[in-house]
């Protein structure tokens, strides 16, 4: 359906207009969960798990009920933390000695029956967090292809290893090595394929994890629990469900997690690291939140830069950390760019995710409908007019694009990050303004800039790298390819993601040394020709 049909109940189906192949047949009652290579069950209190999806029924909306998963206490979520220690072994563990290449087998072997699972998966992510087919299916078949791109990086980083080298007398074998202990937490917009982005790299580098899934899109790693259990040796992988104070609280206060890998708000992240007892021994491997602007210059092509700005902004109805979240206008084409974005705004189709085209579809957040209202009232209070049609309209966990504007400073949504369908737009006569809003801003991930003249570009370009970590021309702001580096500066990132990045971030640089001397040469020799250790080798993976 297009905006201009929107009502009260249409938006959401009755249970006959569900195609079949779509349908939830039978709810999951999750009642395990994986420890130290058991599914072991839980008898405690549990989770029900709802839809953003209504279903409706001659007018009366009710919401559709998924399953329900276990909320572990303290004392099950040290126990997942006992057998990743167990399972790492002060560095003794089957996992971080084994060999690269054995290590890559296993993992071969988990693609192998993830693929198996796609269905399921990509129903799931559809029904918990509202994600439409399209990009649903994409995001497993994207999380696929990172693991399989993760083998082949790791590969060629064990064969530039997979040699002696000899500086100033003394030969050396340089490896990178596990780091110990992974707690691993993803975010509900990605439950998959950001959560799989740490988890893949930090167990491959011979890590044991322990993963704790978001706050939504918990039930779709159901089908994937007997493929971690079956293809990993015991402990290596661990997955906890629960509140976090009950969980991850309890397992950062030991001190004994040894990476704390992290994709959500910078408050969340903040509160649990200052839980653990000895912050200098802990890592960080964070992606958090983001306010990526979007600047369109007196020279842009209008046309390009209100189609990408439409694609940056409401992709997912806005929540991407990657998102663009505030538009900057060049006064001399605001309101050409104005119309252009509302025209195509307007043709955007809002509905259920599994409908073909669909673009905006209900939110996964019980109370983000409540939020992005209070930020709407609170910028027209202070002069910003909602100046599309049906902007901010509300409807259980649907609420469609509201374009804000005038925009400015003192405003709640000029600084805080929406994570939703809030469109605000600032018109600027001077480019020093929204760099100005970027230098004084909390978040330096990424800015969309959309120009032709090459001098003014190119002047942009060299002051915009030191306050964000990609700069993108004439194209929204985005994570792929995974090749290439995701990172942020200020509060929107710790450390540095990407296929390559991942595996070192995970790991650290060791070496076998030794004197050139009659002894050594002996010793080593023996130990490379009899293949006695995995990590001195000189093995070459094809």
């Amino acid at each position: 359906m297009k905006n201009t049909t929107i009502e009260h109940t249409v938006i959401f189906p009755a249970h006959s207009q569900i195609p079949e192949e779509f349908q939830i047949k039978a709810t999951i009652e999750q009642n395990t969960y994986l420890v130290d290579g058991e599914m072991r069950t839980w008898h405690g209190a549990f989770q029900d798990v709802y839809a953003p999806i209504f279903i409706n029924n001659e007018n009366e909306l009710k919401p559709q009920r998924l399953g329900s998963y276990p909320l572990l206490d303290c004392q099950a979520s040290l126990d997942a933390l006992e057998s990743a220690r167990k399972a790492y072994n002060l560095g003794k563990g089957e996992w971080p000695t084994m060999t690269v290449k054995q290590r890559i087998k296993h993992m071969l072997q988990f693609v192998k029956l993830m693929k198996d699972k796609r269905s399921e998966v990509v129903n799931l992510l559809m029904w918990e967090i509202g994600k439409s087919l399209k990009d649903s299916e994409k995001e497993f078949d994207r999380t696929v292809d990172y693991i399989l791109d993760t083998i082949t990086a790791l590969k060629d980083l064990d064969r530039d290893s997979s040699r002696l080298k000899k500086e100033q007398g003394i030969y050396a074998q340089i490896r990178r090595g596990p780091l110990g202990v992974v707690l691993c937490m993803g975010p509900y917009n990605y439950p998959l394929n950001e959560t799989f982005c740490t988890l893949i790299p930090a167990l491959i580098m011979g890590n044991p994890v322990i993963l704790k899934p978001a706050k939504h899109g918990i039930l779709l790693l159901s089908p994937l629990l007997d493929a971690f259990r079956s293809s990993f040796p015991k402990g290596v992988i661990n997955v906890i469900y629960g509140h976090g104070k009950d969980t991850v609280g309890c397992i950062m206060e030991t001190g004994k997690v040894d990476v704390f890998a992290f994709i959500g708000s910078s408050k969340t992240a903040n509160t649990l690291k200052k839980l653990h007892p000895k912050p200098n021994r802990l890592r960080s491997v964070m992606g958090l939140e983001a306010k990526n602007p979007a600047i369109v210059l007196s020279h842009a092509d209008i046309n390009l830069a209100a189609e990408e700005c439409i694609l940056g902004s409401l992709s997912y109805n806005g929540q991407r950390c990657t998102a663009i979240k505030i538009i900057y206008v060049h006064e001399q084409v605001k309101e050409q760019f104005i119309q252009l974005y509302l025209h195509k705004l307007s043709s955007l189709k809002c509905g259920m995710p599994w409908e073909k085209d669909v673009m905006l579809t209900p939110l996964p957040e019980t109370d983000k409908p409540e939020y992005l209202k209070g930020l709407i009232d609170d910028a027209v209070a202070k002069g910003a007019k909602v100046i599309n049609e049906h902007g901010g309209f509300t409807n259980h966990s649907f609420v469609y694009p509201a374009v804000l504007y005038p925009v400015h400073k003192g405003m709640r949504v000029y600084d805080e990050e929406q994570f939703g369908p809030i469109v605000p737009i600032v018109s600027f006569s001077d480019i020093a303004e929204p760099i100005e809003y970027m230098v004084a801003s909390n978040y330096g991930q990424q800015v969309s800039v959309f120009g032709t003249d090459a001098d003014e570009m190119a002047r942009l370009i060299d002051p915009l790298v030191n306050q964000v970590c990609r700069v993108n021309i004439n194209s929204q702001c985005q994570r792929s390819p995974d090749v290439y580096p995701f990172n942020g500066r200020k509060d929107s990132a710790e450390g540095t993601l990407s296929v390559v990045d991942a595996l070192r971030v995970f790991s650290i640089r060791t070496m076998v040394a030794g004197k050139d001397s009659e002894v050594n040469k002996n010793l080593l020799s023996e130990i490379l020709e009899g293949r006695k250790s995995n990590f001195l080798s000189t093995d070459f993976i094809l």
